[in-house]
Formats: C-alpha cells, structure tokens, sequence
C-alpha cells in the first residue's frame, strides 16, 4: 500500500502510529485512488479516537475497509425503485480544441450559460464539440473564466508544476491551521457512543467535498444544518450528499437573511464554507468578523485551486482540477488513450472532505484542552499534489464487485424513496457511524437550530 497516511497525520499533526486497513485490490487508476480514500477515511477516523482519548482516557481502534473506502468515494446510496438524477449536464465534458483538450464544467444553469455565451449555445455534445475544436484551449479556458464560467485545459504535470498557480499552491501547506485568540467555554457533551453530539455544525458547501465532511460529522452525532441560495440546486449528489443533515435556505445578500445567519453563526461549533476565497469576506464575513460574532468558532474552508497565487479566486470542480494538475494527462499516458483519463472517482473531492472533517476534529479537541477556537484551509489542487507525490502506481488487482452483503439492513427513508446505505468503510470501537436523518430536499426545514 503506497504511504499517504503519514503526510496526512503530519498535516493534521495526528500521532503517526499505522491503522488497520482491510481488503485487497484498488480501483483501476494510474494512481493509488483506493490509497488515498483508505488514508484520509483512515485519518478522520484517527481524529476521532484521539478526542475520545483526550475526553475518556480510552483510545480506540480504527480500521479501514479499503474496499468499501473505494465504493464510498463513488456513492454510498443504493435506491430501491427510484434512481438518482445524472450527475452531468448533458453538454459536461472533455473536447478536442485545435491545439489540445479542454473540460466544460456546466452543471450549473449559470455555469453552462457562460460557456454558451462564449461558444454559442449547443444542444448536445455533437454540437459543442463542432463549437470547440477551433479554439486555442488555454484562449478558450480564459474566456470562459472571464464570463463566469468554468473551464479548464489539460496540462501535464510538469506544465503545471512551473505555472504560476501550480507554483503556488504545491508550496501551500496541505492544511493551513491556525489557532485564534478568542475563548469559548464550552464543555463536551458528547460520548464515546456519540463523540459529537450537541455540536452544532453550519455547512455552507455544496457539490462534494465539504458535505462529504458535515456528512462524516452527523455520522458521529453532529447537528449539522446545511444553508443553501434560494436558486441552488444540485439534483445530482443531494440524495447522496444530505444524509443526517437538515437542509434550509437562505440569501445572506439580504438584510433579513444575514440576522438570521448571525443568529445560527453565534450558536455554531464549527463553520463549513467553501466559496471562492474572497467570496464570504465581500459579504462582509471576514475570518475576524465570524470571531467576534462567534467566539472560539471552527472554521474549515476549501477552496479549487489554493489560497495563495493568481488562480485563488476562481471557480473550480474536482474534475477540472484533475485537468488542470497533471492528473488527467497521466491516465492518458497511462492508458495509453487519445483522450483524458480522469480517476475513477472525484477522489479530490471525498479526500478533501474527509481531511476537512479531521481538521475540524482536531480543532474541536484544541478548543476542549484552551478554550480557543480555530481554522483550517484546504484545498483541491494541493490534496492532487498529494496523489501525485505519492508516485504512479503498477496495477493492481480489481476489488471485489459489490454484492447485497455491502449494504446496511436498516432502509432509509429518503425524500424520493425507500434505499439501502453501503455499510460504513470506517470501523471506531465503540463509535458506530449511524445518521440520524435520511437524506432530504434542500431548503426542506426552517434555518434553525
């Protein structure tokens, strides 16, 4: 097994001591995928012995289930009657431009807008591709960025390693923490059953990566409430990604909006958000102004593309990053295609997601030891420099296919139906991963805890 574990455990200064990993075989990809969902699944779940420790004197054991880790970085939920909705928008995906490859991001309706604006609208792929192949990828990538859109060329690793935002986000730590001044003193009340509960989580993420870590949260006990725009929507992953979580909306443009989110802010634990870099500070939520409206607050964001560099503003998804670092490139070559190999997951994403959980685990036990709270920044671009350090991997056996033994008895309840979880990857002794809720509609609950 290719180490990620221990560049994950230094970052989040964890105890560099192995974990149990179980099942042979990986995921198909160039790189060690089924590795890194193992290590960061593995890492989060290290986090959270450690607090049971520092709380109960017990450390437990963890575990990892390499298998089902692969299965979870793909989805979890297993409906029954019903299906989730595509995941892709119907003009999504890679195209040849004249002078290479480039990938249109356009599940958002404003997303796809963008690039229609830039290429004229398209019905299908058919046509898009007709609109595309003229075009210079690095020309085309700008445009679309510069209307809103997003867009990215495939690079090589190495192209990306001297670009001025590959530059700079390779140099970032893989989590930026900080610790703040301000105190908050509250006690644990929480048990080795349930080490978090009566933490109240606001998540404002959305896509994967930073509900991949509220998701992880309310598996441990969390109360977690999830605000999204009055406009958003995400039909695609929302079955997936709203397990345990309640789910409202709000519009922090608007006066009444914002008191209601100062309301939530001032009661929440921990903070998710991942906007673009400077998005929450333009609303005026600066990370001193969320101090002084929440003492000793946790507050994990993400971020595309790195927090430092020209690119730390712009809009970006896992697989635009996988185009833009080298990755996709390297399936190429790996496969020896003629077109981009993405991994067989967006294992950017759920890794992030995971990280970001740790992180907040973490900050929690500093908060339970000094009272103070704290922060963690991370991002897409420098959880794929992790991969890619990590080397090109010889193929490896395939996993076991998935059979009705991987899934839970209990049947859940969800907003379009009846559906099975996938049993949980991740085994602490005496803390079960359970949710509390199924999965729900965004915007179906009031925006109160």
């Amino acid at each position: 097994m290719t180490d990620l574990l221990t560049p994950i455990q230094a970052a989040l200064e964890l105890p560099q001591t192995p974990l149990t990993f179980n099942q042979a075989g990986a995921l198909p990809s160039a790189f060690a995928v089924t590795d890194l969902a193992s290590a960061s699944i593995g890492a989060a779940g290290q986090a959270v012995a450690e607090l049971i420790q520092q709380q109960t004197g017990r450390l437990p054991s963890v575990s990892v289930d390499r298998r089902l880790a692969s299965f979870w970085f793909s989805s979890s939920i297993r409906p029954v009657g019903w299906h989730v909705p595509p995941l892709w928008d119907p003009v999504a995906g890679d195209y040849a431009s004249a002078d290479g490859w480039i990938r249109l991001h356009t599940n958002a309706p404003h997303h796809r807008a963008a690039a229609e604006r830039v290429l004229g609208k398209a019905a299908d792929r058919a046509e898009m591709a007709a609109k595309v192949a003229p075009w210079n990828a690095a020309e085309l990538e700008q445009a679309i960025v510069d209307e809103g859109g997003c867009a990215a060329q495939m690079r090589s690793w190495q192209a990306w390693r001297t670009h001025p935002q590959g530059l700079a986000v390779n140099a970032e730590a893989l989590v930026q923490r900080e610790t703040f001044a301000t105190i908050a003193d509250k006690p644990w009340l929480g048990s080795s059953a349930r080490p978090l509960a009566a933490i109240k989580v606001l998540d404002l993420t959305r896509v994967l990566a930073g509900p991949v870590a509220s998701r992880f949260l309310a598996g441990l006990g969390a109360d977690v409430l999830r605000i999204d725009s009055p406009t958003w929507n995400e039909p695609g992953v929302v079955p997936e990604m709203t397990l345990g979580k309640r789910c409202a909306r709000l519009d922090l443009k608007s006066p009444e909006s914002r008191q209601v989110f100062e309301r939530l802010l001032k009661d929440a634990d921990i903070l998710f958000h991942g906007y673009r870099a400077d998005a929450l500070e333009q609303l005026g939520y600066t990370a001193s102004e969320l101090q002084t409206l929440a003492p000793g607050l946790i507050d994990v964001s993400l971020n595309a593309y790195g927090w430092s560099g020209p690119w730390r503003n712009r809009r970006g998804f896992d697989s635009l990053v996988q185009m833009s670092s080298g990755i996709a490139d390297a399936g190429r070559a790996w496969k020896q295609a003629d077109q981009p190999v993405p991994l067989p997951v967006q294992a950017l994403d759920h890794a992030t997601g995971y990280l970001m959980a740790a992180s907040a685990i973490q900050a929690l036990s500093e908060r339970l030891t000094s009272g103070r709270g704290g922060s963690a920044r991370l991002s897409l671009a420098r959880t794929a420099k992790l991969l890619v350090d990590a080397g090109q991997v010889p193929q490896q056996p395939a996993l076991r296919a998935e059979d009705a033994g991987d899934q839970g008895l209990v049947v859940e309840q969800t907003a379009w139906g009846q559906a099975h979880r996938l049993l949980a990857p991740l085994t602490i002794s005496g803390t079960p991963l359970q949710w509390n809720l199924p999965a729900g509609e965004l915007g179906s609950h009031r925006p109160q805890w």
